[in-house]
């Protein structure tokens, strides 16, 4: 291509010199905005440590801020982001997403000793609307903040408060102002089978044999299968075919154990890890030689800062006398967010990540966390692999009732005179539940409906007492079983009550990534508090939800409406 001689003549023009260039570099390498003070980086390099950071530990930091300033200074965060290398808008986004994160900004002083009162369904029966009304006035102290809160997996010691860290179970405002007094805001650790006595009733010899090659990889296998084993977290997977299926997916397999429990009415995995938590962690041992897991991953509820303790003791005790070769092992904590339940937000919140569901395909079995195959597990399930292996499938699979076939631990409080973890055949009634596990109705009051699988899992009357309670049972009548939460309701209870408690919980609890889900629940509570029900409205509003939602919280939120509109007309009419 020939070029006209005048292009030759066309002048130069310096648009910078090297040094402005420079400078101009250095400039972009900056962070935009507020930049972080030398004082807040070394704040946060005292808590969190030196560089460099793995991202999927943003959450355990903002843990270790929020513990030593009971709060989130918006300064920490701009100091950690940096330190990080994180977009200040990432750390934000994460840290407001949780509810027990609270960022404070510029000057605000940090909040004072905050007093929670449970306003879960089972709580709320049993007088927590007044103990939140009387508390503040009792306490006389600005410093002190009372609030309500979501479920706190306590329920059969209704009503609960928690004072920072400390929960108050069987609340009076007498209890919560001696304790508040007592500046009591740690929870001590429950009596439990410590590392020694479990290792002298037989523990952890299972896995030792497997890894030794005493014992069968194959046949464990198999005593899984046979079983009959599902997924005790609520959704009933069988847990052998699970085991099977990660095992054929490519290294390296990661493991996820989820002890969030949020399903309000829920308090098993609580209940036995506070018993026993060396049980558990041989079965999360024997599920990982079998499956191939290279590193496990432990997801605790917040709320449970006892067990927190508990389990980071037992790990180092296993850790210091490994029966063999150990996978490697981190417990993180959650930070209150009830989606994190479902297994993929789990997965995100565990990357560090806000809490979101992600869309499947592809599943977790195949893609998981940080990308890698996964087994996920419910604490429970993994609570219950050393008895079925060592005791036989056919051990397991002789209980069951009502043609059903195994156990399963039902969270059983509201209006029963002993609410607690009952383990029972699978197939049990709620009626034989609460005559034979529970020691019946308390006084002065007769069974009006139940709800047998927590605040999801639907409301159903008296009449329907002698439904089985089994995965696959409830279905035809609108209902699921879930985690077997069953609270128990009276003639001195309405199921719109309890209805318009759970929606409160879901709207509450949403984690906004669907819009159906995030307005729809909302809109749900408007309406559902007017004495006489828009059931029309609320029918297009459920269609929506279920169709719509890409997670089981707002897939199963109308579940326990469209019961009332089913089972208790004359409420809402």
């Amino acid at each position: 291509m020939n070029h006209s001689a005048s292009n030759s003549s066309v002048p130069s023009v310096v648009v910078a010199s090297v040094d402005q260039m420079r400078e101009n570099i250095r400039r972009k390498g900056k962070l935009k905005g507020r930049q972080a003070d030398d004082v807040s980086l070394e704040e946060v390099r005292a808590l969190v440590g030196e560089a460099p950071h793995r991202r999927d530990l943003l959450i355990e930091h903002l843990h270790k801020l929020n513990d030593a300033y009971r709060c989130l200074h918006d300064r920490h965060l701009v100091a950690l982001a940096k330190e990080m290398k994180l977009p200040m808008a990432e750390v934000f986004e994460v840290a407001t997403f949780y509810h027990h994160f609270e960022v404070v900004r510029g000057d605000d002083a940090a909040p004072g000793l905050t007093v929670r009162v449970c306003d879960g369904l089972s709580c709320e029966l049993s007088g927590a609307k007044q103990l939140i009304e009387k508390l503040p006035a009792l306490l006389g102290n600005a410093d002190v903040r009372v609030i309500s809160a979501p479920c706190v997996g306590r329920c059969e010691q209704a009503p609960v408060a928690v004072v920072h860290q400390n929960p108050v179970p069987h609340a009076t405002p007498e209890l919560v102002v001696a304790a508040v007094n007592a500046k009591q805001t740690h929870q001590a650790m429950t009596d439990h089978v410590d590392f020694d006595a479990y290792v002298a009733d037989g523990g952890y010899r299972l896995v030792a044999d497997l890894h030794n090659g005493t014992s069968d990889t194959e046949q464990v296998l198999k005593a899984m299968e046979d079983s009959g084993l599902r997924g005790l977290g609520g959704a009933g997977f069988p847990a052998g075919r699970k085991w099977r299926i990660v095992r054929e997916q490519p290294a390296p397999r990661l493991m996820a154990v989820n002890i969030d429990e949020g399903e309000p009415g829920t308090f098993k995995d609580r209940t036995y890890l506070e018993r026993d938590p060396h049980r558990f962690l041989e079965g999360l041992l024997v599920a990982a030689h079998v499956v191939g897991i290279d590193s496990v991953y432990i997801y605790l509820r917040d709320e449970y800062h006892g067990c927190r303790e508990l389990l980071t003791q037992a790990l180092a005790h296993l850790q210091a006398n490994p029966p063999c070769a150990l996978p490697h092992i981190e417990l993180r904590r959650g930070a209150g967010a009830y989606i994190c339940g479902e297994e993929s937000a789990m997965i995100e919140s565990i990357e560090g990540k806000r809490g979101e569901p992600r869309m499947r395909p592809p599943y977790i079995a195949q893609v998981g966390l940080f990308g890698k195959p996964t087994l996920e597990h419910n604490f429970e399930t993994l609570y219950w692999v050393r008895d079925i292996v060592q005791k036989g499938p056919q051990w397991f699979t002789s209980f069951g009732a009502n043609g059903r076939v195994g156990l399963r631990s039902f969270s059983v409080s509201g209006r029963v005179k002993q609410p607690g973890v009952k383990l029972a055949p699978a197939g049990i009634t709620v009626q034989a539940l609460i005559d034979d596990y529970c020691g019946g109705m308390l006084d002065g009051h007769t069974l009006y409906a139940y709800l047998p699988g927590g605040a999801s899992g639907g409301i159903l009357p008296a009449r329907l007492n002698n439904v089985p309670l089994d995965f696959d049972t409830l279905q035809e009548h609108g209902c699921f079983i879930g985690s077997a939460a069953v609270v128990v309701l009276s003639q001195h209870d309405t199921a719109r009550d309890a209805a318009l408690n759970a929606m409160r919980f879901f709207a509450h609890e949403s984690c906004g990534q669907c819009t159906p889900c995030r307005v729809g629940t909302a809109k749900a509570v408007q309406l559902m508090q007017a004495p006489q029900w828009d059931n029309a409205t609320l029918e297009d509003l459920n269609q929506v939800m279920v169709d719509a939602s890409i997670c089981g919280l707002g897939q199963a939120a109308p579940n326990p409406v469209r019961c009332v509109q089913t089972y208790f007309p004359h409420e809402v009419a």
